[in-house]
Protein backbone atom coordinates (compact mmCIF):
# COMPACT_ATOMS: atom_id res chain seq x y z
CA UNK A 1 0.00 0.00 0.00
CA UNK A 2 2.78 2.62 1.01
CA UNK A 3 4.51 1.91 -2.48
CA UNK A 4 0.79 2.46 -4.51
CA UNK A 5 0.83 5.49 -2.80
CA UNK A 6 4.12 6.87 -3.06
CA UNK A 7 4.07 5.67 -6.73
CA UNK A 8 0.43 7.70 -6.98
CA UNK A 9 2.15 11.18 -5.94
CA UNK A 10 5.03 10.47 -8.07
CA UNK A 11 3.25 9.73 -11.20
CA UNK A 12 0.07 11.69 -11.09
CA UNK A 13 0.48 14.61 -8.83
CA UNK A 14 4.38 15.11 -9.63
CA UNK A 15 3.75 15.05 -12.81
CA UNK A 16 0.90 17.61 -12.97
CA UNK A 17 3.40 19.92 -11.09
CA UNK A 18 5.98 19.35 -13.60
CA UNK A 19 3.42 20.49 -16.18
CA UNK A 20 2.23 23.63 -14.68
CA UNK A 21 5.85 24.67 -13.90
CA UNK A 22 6.64 23.84 -17.82
CA UNK A 23 3.16 25.41 -19.06
CA UNK A 24 3.53 28.66 -17.10
CA UNK A 25 7.08 28.99 -18.02
CA UNK A 26 6.15 28.37 -21.44
CA UNK A 27 3.26 30.74 -21.69
CA UNK A 28 4.90 33.81 -20.13
CA UNK A 29 8.08 32.69 -22.93
CA UNK A 30 5.13 32.76 -25.44
CA UNK A 31 3.89 36.21 -24.60
CA UNK A 32 7.59 37.86 -24.40
CA UNK A 33 8.04 36.89 -27.73
CA UNK A 34 4.56 37.37 -29.10
CA UNK A 35 5.34 40.84 -27.48
CA UNK A 36 8.52 41.00 -29.09
CA UNK A 37 7.72 40.31 -32.92
CA UNK A 38 4.79 42.32 -33.02
CA UNK A 39 6.83 45.03 -32.00
CA UNK A 40 9.65 44.29 -34.73
CA UNK A 41 7.01 43.83 -37.54
CA UNK A 42 5.48 47.36 -36.44
CA UNK A 43 8.92 48.53 -36.14
CA UNK A 44 9.81 47.83 -39.53
CA UNK A 45 6.81 48.40 -40.93
CA UNK A 46 7.40 52.17 -39.62
CA UNK A 47 10.30 52.38 -41.12
CA UNK A 48 9.69 51.41 -44.66
CA UNK A 49 6.44 53.96 -44.62
CA UNK A 50 8.35 56.48 -43.12
CA UNK A 51 11.37 55.56 -46.02
CA UNK A 52 8.95 55.88 -48.94
CA UNK A 53 7.22 59.41 -47.35
CA UNK A 54 10.42 60.90 -47.06
CA UNK A 55 11.31 59.87 -50.77
CA UNK A 56 8.07 60.70 -52.12
CA UNK A 57 8.54 64.26 -50.06
CA UNK A 58 11.60 64.90 -51.59
CA UNK A 59 9.94 63.98 -55.32
CA UNK A 60 7.58 66.71 -54.86
CA UNK A 61 9.72 68.98 -53.60
CA UNK A 62 11.74 68.72 -56.62
CA UNK A 63 8.60 69.27 -58.90
CA UNK A 64 7.51 72.53 -56.84
CA UNK A 65 11.03 73.85 -57.51
CA UNK A 66 11.50 72.66 -61.57
CA UNK A 67 8.28 71.16 -62.93
CA UNK A 68 7.59 68.01 -64.61
CA UNK A 69 10.64 68.33 -66.65
CA UNK A 70 12.79 68.93 -64.14
CA UNK A 71 11.52 66.33 -61.77
CA UNK A 72 11.56 63.63 -64.88
CA UNK A 73 15.38 65.02 -65.60
CA UNK A 74 15.83 64.58 -61.82
CA UNK A 75 14.16 60.76 -61.92
CA UNK A 76 15.89 59.59 -64.50
CA UNK A 77 19.58 60.32 -63.05
CA UNK A 78 18.88 59.21 -59.78
CA UNK A 79 17.60 55.71 -61.72
CA UNK A 80 21.39 56.03 -63.38
CA UNK A 81 22.88 55.93 -59.80
CA UNK A 82 21.18 53.56 -58.85
CA UNK A 83 19.16 55.46 -56.05
CA UNK A 84 16.02 53.97 -57.01
CA UNK A 85 17.05 50.42 -55.96
CA UNK A 86 14.87 49.68 -53.25
CA UNK A 87 11.75 51.79 -54.64
CA UNK A 88 9.34 51.68 -56.93
CA UNK A 89 8.54 55.04 -58.82
CA UNK A 90 5.95 55.75 -61.27
CA UNK A 91 4.84 59.06 -62.84
CA UNK A 92 1.31 59.05 -64.75
CA UNK A 93 0.25 62.16 -66.65
CA UNK A 94 -3.29 63.61 -66.99
CA UNK A 95 -4.03 61.48 -69.94
CA UNK A 96 -3.17 58.30 -67.34
CA UNK A 97 -0.18 57.35 -69.33
CA UNK A 98 3.19 56.24 -67.48
CA UNK A 99 5.73 58.87 -68.23
CA UNK A 100 8.60 57.49 -65.45
CA UNK A 101 8.75 53.67 -64.22
CA UNK A 102 11.40 52.23 -62.36
CA UNK A 103 11.35 49.03 -60.97
CA UNK A 104 13.80 47.08 -59.57
CA UNK A 105 14.20 43.60 -61.17
CA UNK A 106 13.83 41.51 -58.69
CA UNK A 107 10.03 43.02 -58.26
CA UNK A 108 8.70 42.00 -61.85
CA UNK A 109 5.74 39.81 -60.47
CA UNK A 110 3.46 42.58 -59.73
CA UNK A 111 0.62 43.66 -61.64
CA UNK A 112 0.50 47.48 -62.68
CA UNK A 113 -1.54 47.64 -65.05
CA UNK A 114 -5.01 48.60 -62.88
CA UNK A 115 -6.25 51.88 -62.89
CA UNK A 116 -5.05 53.73 -59.78
CA UNK A 117 -7.18 56.14 -57.59
CA UNK A 118 -5.39 59.67 -57.29
CA UNK A 119 -5.79 61.35 -54.03
CA UNK A 120 -6.96 65.24 -53.64
CA UNK A 121 -4.31 67.47 -54.77
CA UNK A 122 -1.55 68.70 -52.08
CA UNK A 123 -2.60 64.68 -50.06
CA UNK A 124 -1.14 61.16 -50.49
CA UNK A 125 -3.37 57.96 -49.91
CA UNK A 126 -1.56 54.31 -49.38
CA UNK A 127 -2.42 51.41 -51.43
CA UNK A 128 -1.03 47.66 -51.61
CA UNK A 129 -0.38 45.51 -54.68
CA UNK A 130 0.37 41.70 -54.17
CA UNK A 131 2.89 40.17 -55.85
CA UNK A 132 1.30 37.24 -58.59
CA UNK A 133 3.36 34.29 -56.59
CA UNK A 134 1.81 35.76 -53.11
CA UNK A 135 5.88 35.82 -51.92
CA UNK A 136 5.57 39.61 -51.11
CA UNK A 137 3.61 42.79 -51.50
CA UNK A 138 4.04 46.36 -52.59
CA UNK A 139 3.00 49.01 -50.66
CA UNK A 140 2.86 52.45 -52.75
CA UNK A 141 1.92 56.04 -51.43
CA UNK A 142 0.52 58.60 -54.01
CA UNK A 143 0.27 62.34 -54.39
CA UNK A 144 -1.16 64.18 -56.96
CA UNK A 145 1.06 67.37 -58.20
CA UNK A 146 0.22 70.53 -59.18
CA UNK A 147 -0.72 69.88 -62.94
CA UNK A 148 -2.64 66.92 -62.13
CA UNK A 149 0.14 64.93 -62.53
CA UNK A 150 0.44 61.38 -60.37
CA UNK A 151 3.49 60.56 -58.11
CA UNK A 152 4.05 57.34 -57.21
CA UNK A 153 6.80 55.81 -54.66
CA UNK A 154 6.48 52.44 -53.07
CA UNK A 155 8.71 49.47 -51.81
CA UNK A 156 8.47 45.76 -51.22
CA UNK A 157 7.67 44.10 -48.47
CA UNK A 158 10.14 41.02 -49.17
CA UNK A 159 13.05 42.22 -46.96
CA UNK A 160 10.75 42.28 -44.70
CA UNK A 161 8.95 39.53 -44.21
CA UNK A 162 12.71 37.98 -44.46
CA UNK A 163 13.51 39.73 -41.36
CA UNK A 164 10.30 38.79 -39.50
CA UNK A 165 10.86 34.81 -41.03
CA UNK A 166 14.31 34.79 -39.51
CA UNK A 167 13.21 35.87 -36.50
CA UNK A 168 10.59 33.53 -36.68
CA UNK A 169 13.31 30.54 -37.11
CA UNK A 170 15.13 32.07 -34.28
CA UNK A 171 11.99 31.89 -31.52
CA UNK A 172 10.83 28.49 -32.72
CA UNK A 173 14.84 27.42 -31.66
CA UNK A 174 14.55 29.59 -28.61
CA UNK A 175 11.22 28.50 -27.81
CA UNK A 176 12.21 24.94 -28.15
CA UNK A 177 15.36 25.17 -25.99
CA UNK A 178 12.41 27.13 -23.18
CA UNK A 179 10.28 24.11 -23.81
CA UNK A 180 13.21 21.61 -22.55
CA UNK A 181 14.36 24.19 -19.66
CA UNK A 182 11.22 24.42 -18.41
CA UNK A 183 10.27 20.78 -17.80
CA UNK A 184 14.12 20.10 -16.50
CA UNK A 185 13.62 23.24 -14.32
CA UNK A 186 9.70 21.91 -13.46
CA UNK A 187 11.36 18.34 -12.89
CA UNK A 188 13.97 19.30 -10.50
CA UNK A 189 11.41 22.11 -8.55
CA UNK A 190 8.51 19.04 -8.45
CA UNK A 191 10.88 16.87 -6.91
CA UNK A 192 12.39 19.28 -4.27
CA UNK A 193 8.74 20.60 -3.71
CA UNK A 194 7.19 17.27 -2.83
CA UNK A 195 9.63 15.70 -1.11
CA UNK A 196 7.82 16.37 2.25
CA UNK A 197 5.07 14.79 0.71
CA UNK A 198 7.10 11.96 -0.21
CA UNK A 199 8.48 11.69 3.54
CA UNK A 200 4.84 11.69 4.86
CA UNK A 201 3.75 8.76 2.47
CA UNK A 202 6.47 6.87 3.60
CA UNK A 203 6.31 7.62 7.24
CA UNK A 204 2.03 7.14 6.96
CA UNK A 205 2.11 3.55 4.69
CA UNK A 206 5.09 2.49 7.77
CA UNK A 207 2.61 3.42 10.41
CA UNK A 208 -0.39 1.85 8.48
CA UNK A 209 2.07 -1.49 7.01
CA UNK A 210 3.18 -2.19 10.72
CA UNK A 211 0.95 -0.72 13.47
CA UNK A 212 3.75 1.27 14.92
CA UNK A 213 2.81 5.16 16.49
CA UNK A 214 5.90 6.32 17.18
CA UNK A 215 7.48 6.66 12.72
CA UNK A 216 7.86 11.06 12.44
CA UNK A 217 7.88 12.94 9.50
CA UNK A 218 11.65 14.48 9.06
CA UNK A 219 10.54 18.33 9.57
CA UNK A 220 12.59 21.09 7.64
CA UNK A 221 12.87 24.56 8.40
CA UNK A 222 10.69 26.41 6.76
CA UNK A 223 6.92 27.91 6.59
CA UNK A 224 5.34 26.44 3.70
CA UNK A 225 2.36 24.66 3.32
CA UNK A 226 3.88 21.51 2.91
CA UNK A 227 6.22 22.23 6.05
CA UNK A 228 2.96 23.24 7.74
CA UNK A 229 1.47 19.91 6.92
CA UNK A 230 4.70 17.63 7.94
CA UNK A 231 3.84 19.19 11.56
CA UNK A 232 0.47 19.14 11.77
CA UNK A 233 0.85 15.42 10.74
CA UNK A 234 3.60 14.93 13.39
CA UNK A 235 1.13 16.75 15.95
CA UNK A 236 -1.55 14.08 14.71
CA UNK A 237 0.48 11.23 15.12
CA UNK A 238 1.80 12.75 18.92
CA UNK A 239 -1.87 13.34 19.87
CA UNK A 240 -2.97 9.48 18.45
CA UNK A 241 0.03 7.68 19.72
CA UNK A 242 -1.11 9.68 23.22
CA UNK A 243 -4.52 8.66 23.19
CA UNK A 244 -3.76 5.23 22.30
CA UNK A 245 -1.67 4.89 24.98
CA UNK A 246 -4.29 6.90 27.31
CA UNK A 247 -6.45 4.42 25.60
CA UNK A 248 -4.92 1.19 27.50
CA UNK A 249 -5.16 2.84 30.90
CA UNK A 250 -8.70 4.16 30.53
CA UNK A 251 -9.56 0.63 29.73
CA UNK A 252 -8.17 -0.72 33.23
CA UNK A 253 -10.19 2.00 34.95
CA UNK A 254 -13.28 1.74 33.08
CA UNK A 255 -12.89 -2.10 33.36
CA UNK A 256 -12.40 -1.36 37.52
CA UNK A 257 -15.16 1.28 37.53
CA UNK A 258 -17.30 -1.09 35.89
CA UNK A 259 -16.84 -3.88 37.83
CA UNK A 260 -18.22 -3.17 40.88
CA UNK A 261 -21.29 -1.56 40.47
CA UNK A 262 -22.04 -4.93 38.12
CA UNK A 263 -21.08 -7.03 40.64
CA UNK A 264 -23.13 -5.09 43.43
CA UNK A 265 -26.01 -5.87 41.43
CA UNK A 266 -25.39 -9.30 40.50
CA UNK A 267 -24.86 -9.60 44.24
CA UNK A 268 -27.72 -7.72 45.11
CA UNK A 269 -29.92 -9.63 42.69
CA UNK A 270 -29.13 -13.39 43.77
CA UNK A 271 -29.20 -12.31 47.61
CA UNK A 272 -32.84 -11.12 46.73
CA UNK A 273 -33.58 -14.03 44.84
CA UNK A 274 -31.90 -16.89 46.67
CA UNK A 275 -33.13 -15.33 50.35
CA UNK A 276 -36.70 -15.37 51.82
CA UNK A 277 -36.46 -12.06 52.36
CA UNK A 278 -40.06 -10.21 53.04
CA UNK A 279 -40.99 -7.14 51.24
CA UNK A 280 -38.55 -4.35 52.96
CA UNK A 281 -35.68 -6.43 52.61
CA UNK A 282 -36.75 -6.60 48.90
CA UNK A 283 -37.20 -3.07 48.41
CA UNK A 284 -33.82 -2.03 49.33
CA UNK A 285 -32.03 -4.41 47.32
CA UNK A 286 -33.92 -2.61 44.60
CA UNK A 287 -33.10 0.38 45.78
CA UNK A 288 -29.17 -0.71 45.80
CA UNK A 289 -29.67 -2.29 42.22
CA UNK A 290 -31.27 1.34 41.02
CA UNK A 291 -28.46 3.54 42.91
CA UNK A 292 -26.12 1.32 40.87
CA UNK A 293 -27.72 1.71 37.36
CA UNK A 294 -28.04 5.52 38.04
CA UNK A 295 -24.17 5.50 38.64
CA UNK A 296 -23.95 3.18 35.48
CA UNK A 297 -26.05 5.84 33.37
CA UNK A 298 -24.44 8.43 35.00
CA UNK A 299 -20.94 7.30 33.48
CA UNK A 300 -22.28 6.65 30.09
CA UNK A 301 -24.34 10.14 29.70
CA UNK A 302 -20.79 11.46 31.33
CA UNK A 303 -18.93 9.82 28.09
CA UNK A 304 -21.88 10.57 25.48
CA UNK A 305 -21.72 14.78 26.50
CA UNK A 306 -18.28 14.35 26.61
CA UNK A 307 -17.94 12.77 22.89
CA UNK A 308 -20.28 15.25 21.64
CA UNK A 309 -18.71 18.28 23.11
CA UNK A 310 -15.08 16.92 21.52
CA UNK A 311 -16.96 16.40 18.48
CA UNK A 312 -18.20 20.24 18.31
CA UNK A 313 -21.63 18.66 17.70
CA UNK A 314 -22.62 19.65 21.72
CA UNK A 315 -26.20 21.66 21.36
CA UNK A 316 -26.13 24.44 23.36
CA UNK A 317 -28.75 27.53 24.03
CA UNK A 318 -26.92 30.35 24.75
CA UNK A 319 -28.35 33.68 26.75
CA UNK A 320 -26.55 36.23 28.38
CA UNK A 321 -26.35 34.45 32.18
CA UNK A 322 -25.21 36.73 35.71
CA UNK A 323 -22.67 35.32 36.89
CA UNK A 324 -24.26 36.10 40.52
CA UNK A 325 -27.38 33.89 39.44
CA UNK A 326 -25.39 30.92 38.65
CA UNK A 327 -23.32 30.62 41.71
CA UNK A 328 -26.34 31.28 43.92
CA UNK A 329 -27.90 27.89 42.15
CA UNK A 330 -24.62 26.18 43.02
CA UNK A 331 -24.58 27.38 46.86
CA UNK A 332 -27.64 26.29 47.05
CA UNK A 333 -26.91 22.71 45.79
CA UNK A 334 -24.06 21.78 47.66
CA UNK A 335 -24.67 23.93 50.46
CA UNK A 336 -26.18 21.19 53.14
CA UNK A 337 -22.99 18.94 51.58
CA UNK A 338 -20.57 21.61 52.50
CA UNK A 339 -21.82 21.46 56.01
CA UNK A 340 -21.84 18.04 56.84
CA UNK A 341 -18.26 17.82 55.89
CA UNK A 342 -17.64 21.06 58.10
CA UNK A 343 -16.55 22.83 55.19
CA UNK A 344 -16.92 26.52 54.60
CA UNK A 345 -18.30 27.12 51.11
CA UNK A 346 -17.97 31.04 50.38
CA UNK A 347 -19.42 32.51 47.40
CA UNK A 348 -18.40 36.37 46.25
CA UNK A 349 -20.48 38.58 45.22
CA UNK A 350 -20.14 38.98 41.46
CA UNK A 351 -21.82 42.17 41.00
CA UNK A 352 -23.25 42.72 37.22
CA UNK A 353 -20.49 40.34 35.45
CA UNK A 354 -22.46 37.91 33.04
CA UNK A 355 -21.66 35.46 30.17
CA UNK A 356 -22.70 34.14 26.99
CA UNK A 357 -23.29 30.29 27.24
CA UNK A 358 -25.96 27.92 28.21
CA UNK A 359 -27.02 27.59 31.80
CA UNK A 360 -27.90 23.50 32.52
CA UNK A 361 -24.43 23.07 30.76
CA UNK A 362 -22.98 25.79 32.86
CA UNK A 363 -23.84 24.46 35.96
CA UNK A 364 -22.85 21.57 34.92
CA UNK A 365 -19.18 22.62 34.97
CA UNK A 366 -19.35 24.28 38.21
CA UNK A 367 -21.25 21.59 39.81
CA UNK A 368 -18.44 19.04 38.32
CA UNK A 369 -15.29 21.48 40.11
CA UNK A 370 -17.21 22.59 43.47
CA UNK A 371 -17.92 18.91 43.89
CA UNK A 372 -14.28 17.80 43.26
CA UNK A 373 -13.20 20.21 45.90
CA UNK A 374 -15.21 19.21 47.98
CA UNK A 375 -14.16 15.90 47.87
CA UNK A 376 -10.78 16.32 48.60
CA UNK A 377 -10.99 19.25 51.31
CA UNK A 378 -10.29 18.21 54.77
CA UNK A 379 -12.94 19.51 57.48
CA UNK A 380 -12.37 22.86 58.70
CA UNK A 381 -11.48 23.36 55.11
CA UNK A 382 -12.90 26.31 52.83
CA UNK A 383 -13.59 26.40 49.14
CA UNK A 384 -14.58 29.71 47.19
CA UNK A 385 -16.16 30.87 43.82
CA UNK A 386 -14.84 34.12 42.83
CA UNK A 387 -15.14 35.43 39.44
CA UNK A 388 -13.92 38.84 37.91
CA UNK A 389 -14.05 40.73 34.67
CA UNK A 390 -10.88 40.85 32.53
CA UNK A 391 -10.38 41.43 29.02
CA UNK A 392 -13.66 40.80 27.51
CA UNK A 393 -14.17 37.96 29.38
CA UNK A 394 -15.74 36.34 32.50
CA UNK A 395 -12.99 34.31 34.64
CA UNK A 396 -14.48 32.48 37.20
CA UNK A 397 -12.29 30.66 40.19
CA UNK A 398 -13.18 27.66 42.18
CA UNK A 399 -10.40 27.48 44.88
CA UNK A 400 -9.96 25.35 47.73
CA UNK A 401 -7.86 24.43 50.73
CA UNK A 402 -7.08 20.53 50.38
CA UNK A 403 -4.62 18.53 49.93
CA UNK A 404 -3.92 19.86 46.53
CA UNK A 405 -2.76 18.07 43.24
CA UNK A 406 -0.02 15.51 42.47
CA UNK A 407 2.77 17.94 40.20
CA UNK A 408 2.99 14.54 38.11
CA UNK A 409 -0.92 14.15 37.62
CA UNK A 410 -1.38 17.73 37.14
CA UNK A 411 -0.75 17.93 33.72
CA UNK A 412 -3.39 14.24 33.06
CA UNK A 413 -6.64 15.20 35.16
CA UNK A 414 -8.37 16.37 32.18
CA UNK A 415 -7.82 13.03 30.65
CA UNK A 416 -10.97 10.99 30.45
CA UNK A 417 -11.16 8.00 32.93
CA UNK A 418 -7.74 9.71 34.79
CA UNK A 419 -7.77 8.92 38.45
CA UNK A 420 -4.91 9.96 40.70
CA UNK A 421 -3.97 7.51 43.50
CA UNK A 422 -4.75 10.07 46.01
CA UNK A 423 -8.62 9.90 44.49
CA UNK A 424 -8.81 6.44 43.67
CA UNK A 425 -10.22 6.28 47.43
CA UNK A 426 -13.07 8.78 46.66
CA UNK A 427 -16.31 7.51 44.61
CA UNK A 428 -16.00 8.91 40.90
CA UNK A 429 -15.75 8.07 37.66
CA UNK A 430 -12.78 10.20 36.02
CA UNK A 431 -14.91 12.00 33.76
CA UNK A 432 -15.62 15.48 35.45
CA UNK A 433 -12.78 16.92 35.05
CA UNK A 434 -13.16 15.88 31.55
CA UNK A 435 -16.10 16.76 30.63
CA UNK A 436 -15.27 20.48 32.01
CA UNK A 437 -12.79 21.58 29.99
CA UNK A 438 -14.96 19.81 26.86
CA UNK A 439 -18.06 22.13 27.80
CA UNK A 440 -15.76 25.20 28.79
CA UNK A 441 -13.65 24.79 25.18
CA UNK A 442 -17.87 24.25 23.15
CA UNK A 443 -17.80 27.83 24.80
CA UNK A 444 -15.06 29.37 23.03
CA UNK A 445 -13.42 29.58 26.63
CA UNK A 446 -10.36 28.32 28.44
CA UNK A 447 -10.33 26.38 31.58
CA UNK A 448 -6.93 25.75 33.78
CA UNK A 449 -5.76 24.21 37.11
CA UNK A 450 -3.29 25.32 39.71
CA UNK A 451 -2.13 23.40 42.28
CA UNK A 452 0.26 23.20 45.59
CA UNK A 453 0.64 20.06 47.40
CA UNK A 454 -0.57 20.74 50.79
CA UNK A 455 -1.99 24.13 49.94
CA UNK A 456 -5.22 23.30 47.58
CA UNK A 457 -5.91 24.08 44.38
CA UNK A 458 -7.21 26.78 41.96
CA UNK A 459 -9.41 25.87 39.04
CA UNK A 460 -9.88 28.80 36.36
CA UNK A 461 -12.67 28.65 34.00
CA UNK A 462 -12.43 31.63 31.40
CA UNK A 463 -15.84 32.28 29.75
CA UNK A 464 -16.63 34.87 26.86
CA UNK A 465 -18.73 37.90 28.38
CA UNK A 466 -21.91 39.07 26.21
CA UNK A 467 -20.92 41.54 23.33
Amino acid sequence: MSSRLRDRVRGTLGLRLAAWYAGLFVIGALALFALGYALLARSLEQRDREAVRLTLAEYASTYETSGAVGLLRALSAQEQLGAHVDFFVRVIDRRGQAVFLSLPGRWTDFDLTDPVPSPLPGTFSWSRRESLSGAQALEIASMTLGDGTLLQVGRSTRARREVLERFRELLGAVLLATILLALAVGSILTHRALRPVRDLARTVGDTVRTGRLDARVAEREGGDALDDLVRLVNAMLDRIERLVKAMHGSLDAVAHDLRTPLMRLRVVAESALTSEAGTRECREALSDSLEEADRLRSMLDSLMDLSEAEAGVMALRREVLPVAALFEETRELFADLAEDRGITLRVQEAGPLAVDGDRNRLRQVLANLVDNALKYTPPGGEVALEARAENHSAVIEVIDTGGGIDPDDLPRIWDRLFRGDRSRSERGLGLGLSLVRAIVEAHDGQVAAESTPGRGSRFTVRLPAPA
